[in-house]
């Protein structure tokens, strides 16, 4: 699993790949938005704390906040909801999306 670890206050972003499920069970079954201590990730990351912010699964679906599932599912989507931009005037279209629970 890539983990994308950013800081707002310094604009530093770093991209770490695990691959050891063992370090990544205390991600799995979080909703997003909520926070997760960094030490389970090795002692560099020690007294850190991470925001899970969102994410996509292994076919690149996003996930959407507020869908309580792990898996994906399909919604009609109109103007102005998150992971859909109108092409045209008034139209609506069903796409998946994923659910804001981080599974395996």
């Amino acid at each position: 699993m890539k983990l994308n670890l950013s800081n707002p206050t310094t604009g530093m972003q770093k991209i770490v790949e695990i691959d050891d499920d063992k370090k990544l069970l205390p991600f799995f079954d979080k909703r997003m938005a909520t926070e997760v201590a960094g030490d389970t990730l090795g002692e560099e990351f020690k007294g850190y704390v991470f925001r899970i912010g969102g994410g996509n699964d292994k076919q690149g679906f996003p996930m959407k906040q507020g869908i309580l599932c792990n898996h994906r599912v399909k919604l009609l989507f109109k103007k102005g909801m998150s992971c859909f931009r109108e092409r045209r005037k008034g139209c609506r279209k069903r796409k998946s999306v994923r659910g804001c629970v981080v599974g395996p």
